[in-house]
């Protein structure tokens, strides 16, 4: 088991039929989530089209996540949290800039620069990674649609395990908006296991 530190990232290969298991060490703490088709950073995850296959916003055990192209690229084989945003984009200094003015513009750690780090090791450029899935974030919308975060409902040990449906290049990291992690960025501890056998 590896561990990001707070509000860090990180990237890594995983191959068809390999396990991801994300876990919250604490409780209450995002991890983003984003990946490219290993051989192709033209295929990439997509909210819009896991959102419009699946028919509904909220996804946990048994869900597909695909890509633009509208293949499967991971599956969910476990989730003991339930609660997870693919809504928002990750965080970025422009993020702290336009929602947090108390901060003056002063520099801060974002998931999306950690991003550009983790999956600049495969070449992937700032512009192609998009809708991060928000492993653990609490998002929901009122009667109007407007948007909520509170603080994640995910406790010390929950997981989150993804199984790649293709070879994948993968950017996560420990979310570094102190508002989606109940006001403190804490650690995620995350693993790339074997295939899973058939019980």
């Amino acid at each position: 088991m590896r561990r990001l530190a707070p509000q860090t990232g990180t990237g890594f290969v995983m191959s068809a039929g390999q396990i991801l298991t994300v876990i919250d060490p604490t409780g209450v703490q995002v991890s983003d989530f984003f990946a490219f088709w290993a051989h192709d950073h033209g295929e990439w995850l997509s909210n819009g089209r896991t959102i419009d296959y699946g028919n509904k916003v909220f996804f946990t055990t048994g869900d597909v996540l695909y890509s633009n192209r509208s293949r499967p690229m991971a599956s969910i084989v476990e989730d003991t949290c339930g609660q997870h945003d693919f809504l928002l984009t990750p965080c970025s200094q422009q993020t702290f800039d336009l929602l947090y003015p108390d901060l003056d513009g002063a520099p801060h750690p974002s998931c999306f620069e950690n991003l550009c780090t983790g999956l600049g090791r495969f070449s992937v450029a700032p512009d192609q990674i998009s809708t991060t899935f928000n492993i653990f974030m609490n998002v929901w919308t009122d009667p109007v649609g407007e948007l909520h975060i509170d603080p994640p409902t995910s406790v010390a040990g929950d997981r989150f395990v993804l199984r790649a449906e293709m070879d994948l290049h993968v950017g996560l990291t420990a979310c570094a908006a102190e508002k989606s992690n109940g006001g403190t960025c804490k650690p995620i501890d995350y693993q790339v296991g074997p295939p899973m056998t058939p019980g």
